[in-house]
């Protein structure tokens, strides 16, 4: 009896809930279900506006500056600038060491790092990737930077070992590069197509390139910085108007336009929703002139043209302010070199035109990349001032990759307007400088002071060769030296952490946060 009573007991508790959920409370299991499920949180989105067509999405193939930005974000390499220092660091190489004679580089790699198409990253990998960059016959515009290495060695998966020739002081610089990604092994071996479908091991993975249209990237979900990219997509819209990236960041349809011209500054201050963030630029802003030009190469014509240039003007109106250079460096660079020889004065310019002989007979061709805007401003205010001093200059707008194929590479011009992006070694901005390089002048003793330089090791031993070297450049003017710019930077108020990598000018989005 007793057991019975029990196991009646034992069945009315068992009922019990059974009963209390029956009454009126049926949903509450699905309720606590969905209560206790993680949210799944949307997909994040960064959009920026993109001022023209990569020439190329291969980094070891092209010197475009438009090409190393967008492929910041595909490829690794084995060290980079710190993101708010410049300082150098690891990154696909957790560590290296240098042998007493500076011959010798030997780089660990980091373990477990993934390429896009799931190979492992290994020494083998590191090898191709340089021998490929230092080949002229692969088609690399970077072999000569890479000529000191003698031999590759890899003792090991994950050690490889660089084998100079002599002394190089900017080699730490140039393997931080962009033009230094590291591509798998497997595709280099198989002659994938790097142009068109770029694969590294970067933060994002290559999805699309629409010429004229777009690029897409997807967050890498094996990047091997942990916890980044903080952003899920990056989709780059190539926009060449100035005006039509500001009125799509003002609507929402971008979240970032690199730079914006000094008109449209007022718009977006007048704007809740958006804000300029303003630095200065390790931009070295020039008008390069053909030296092979039978008129430019006169250097009192070169002089003319530089007395001619109201410098500060120019940076004001076309770039927003900035600093002015009197030589191939950027200002805030420690090797810049402060001289100054040629100050506005149209008429000491129009004094040594006449001396040459140069006026309005003759005609002169400044070729533009339209799609930089600045640059375009910039244009025609260097032809107005040459105007006034008696020279006949003609504007010819061309795009990117005209400008990078026909001006910078088969030197068709008289001058153009340009900026060039600073390097994390002094030799990555002057090599070839002397020896005719894409403005054509030569000059036997600067060549020497830079071929000097790079194997020359310390800052005190380097700084009186650069000093020299710039010197010269100074008052061979091959260019008008403008100025280094502050740049104007418009960013939706609902982004964070956008990056500029210092000295190179690359867009790093592996901190950017849209909320």
């Amino acid at each position: 009896m007793k057991r019975f009573i029990c196991t009646a007991v034992v069945i009315m508790l068992l009922l019990i809930p059974v009963f209390v959920f029956a009454g009126g409370s049926q949903e509450a299991p699905e309720v606590e279900a969905e209560a206790s499920a993680p949210a799944v949180p949307e997909p994040t989105t960064l959009k920026f506006a993109l001022p023209g067509n990569p020439d190329s999405l291969d980094p070891h193939m092209t010197s475009g500056t438009l090409t190393f930005q967008v492929c910041k974000s595909v490829y690794d390499t084995l060290v980079e600038p710190e993101k708010s220092s410049g300082k150098i660091v690891p990154a696909l190489a957790e560590s290296w060491s240098i042998s007493d004679d500076n011959l010798s580089w030997t780089f660990k790699l980091k373990s477990g790092v993934k390429f896009h198409n799931g190979d492992l990253l290994s020494s083998a990998d590191v090898k191709a990737s340089f021998d490929r960059v230092r080949s002229e016959e692969a088609g690399s515009v970077h072999f000569k930077e890479f000529e000191v290495i003698e031999s590759i060695d890899t003792p090991d998966d994950l050690t490889v070992v660089f084998n100079l020739s002599s002394p190089h002081a900017p080699f730490l610089g140039s393997i931080g590069s962009g033009w230094s990604a590291i591509l798998p092994k497997s595709l280099i071996d198989s002659g994938h197509d790097f142009d068109s479908d770029p694969v590294g091991t970067g933060p994002f993975v290559f999805k699309e390139w629409v010429r004229d249209n777009k690029v897409i990237l997807a967050k890498n979900e094996s990047y091997w910085m942990s916890g980044l990219p903080k952003v899920d997509n990056v989709e780059m819209y190539i926009i060449p108007e100035t005006s039509v990236q500001v009125q799509s960041l003002i609507a929402g349809q971008v979240d970032i336009v690199f730079i914006v011209d000094t008109d449209s500054i007022p718009m977006i201050e007048a704007n809740p929703d958006v804000h300029i963030e303003e630095n200065l630029t390790a931009l070295i802003l020039v008008m390069a002139m053909n030296c092979e030009d039978p008129i430019l190469s006169n250097i009192k014509v070169r002089q003319a043209i530089n007395y001619a240039i109201d410098k500060q003007k120019i940076l004001d109106i076309a770039y927003g302010g900035g600093h002015i250079i009197n030589t191939f460096t950027d200002k805030g660079n420690a090797y810049y070199n402060d001289v100054e020889y040629y100050t506005y004065n149209p008429e000491k310019a129009k004094s040594l035109l006449k001396e040459a002989g140069v006026g309005p007979d003759d005609e002169f061709e400044l070729f533009l990349p339209q799609n930089y805007a600045l640059h375009v401003t910039a244009g025609e205010m260097y032809q107005e001032m040459l105007s006034d001093v008696g020279l006949n200059v003609k504007i010819q707008l061309v795009d990117w990759s005209t400008w990078i194929s026909d001006v910078y590479r088969g030197r068709k011009f008289d001058f153009t307007v340009i900026g060039h992006t600073g390097k994390l070694d002094p030799d990555g901005t002057l090599r070839g400088y002397g020896e005719g390089k894409y403005v054509g002048w030569h000059d036997e003793r600067t060549a020497e002071l830079l071929k000097e330089a790079a194997v020359t090791i310390g800052y005190e031993n380097r700084k009186p060769l650069y000093d020299e070297a710039l010197d010269i450049m100074a008052k061979e003017v091959p260019f008008v030296y403008l100025g280094s710019s502050y740049r104007q930077t418009g960013i939706r108020n609902n982004v964070e952490g956008f990056v500029i990598t210092p000295k190179l000018d690359t867009f790093d989005f592996r901190w950017t946060v849209v909320k």
